[in-house]
């Protein structure tokens, strides 16, 4: 057979064919990014910035969250003691598996830092498996640096046996600045 112009016409649709077929294909196996709503930038100073391996970004690598922006992600409420404090007591915020769905996390280690610098890892599976609650109310009074805010990572351990451990204590970060996802 002979290589003509008819031939390297058909060549060419065909291998074009073929790469918009992959394309297609890589696009609908893709994670779904695209349908994930844009990360506006904040309108007041950041009280929780993301960073590390996220999708959803409104910075140079990170999603930075001011309080309105924080709590429009909606907010719920657990009731639990701490070992810091005396009863139970009613915390508010932000479920920590919301803020991950939104900036689009994926890694299995969360680090979580204060602004004190304490830093501790966490695993991504605490996220998933438990109501653990990025919390800027106690008790319906809005948490300040002062007295563990304007963020405490709280865990329901009251609702889990497993979380009355002491080294899950350990990841009660106050204080919270910043969350790295790897």
């Amino acid at each position: 057979m002979s290589w003509n112009s008819s031939t390297s016409r058909r060549h060419r649709r065909a291998t074009t064919h073929s790469a918009l077929a992959l394309a297609a294909t890589l696009m609908l196996s893709a994670p779904p990014v695209w349908g994930q709503e844009a990360l506006a930038p904040p309108q007041g100073p950041a009280i929780l910035t993301v960073e590390g391996n996220i999708a959803v970004t409104n910075g140079e690598g990170v999603a930075a969250f001011d309080r309105d922006m924080f709590l429009g992600l909606g907010t719920t409420k657990v009731t639990t003691t701490t070992p810091w404090t005396d009863g139970p007591h009613v915390f508010s915020g932000v479920l920590a598996r919301t803020v991950f769905e939104k900036v689009g996390a994926e890694g299995t280690v969360v680090l979580a830092s204060a602004l004190n610098d304490y830093t501790v890892e966490i695993p991504m599976s605490d996220f998933q498996d438990y109501d653990v609650l990025l919390a800027t109310e106690m008790d319906g009074e809005q948490m300040q640096v002062s007295d563990k805010g304007p963020i405490w990572i709280v865990y329901p351990r009251d609702d889990e046996p497993a979380l009355q451990d002491r080294r899950v204590n350990e990841r009660w970060v106050w204080q919270l600045k910043a969350l790295r996802v790897q």
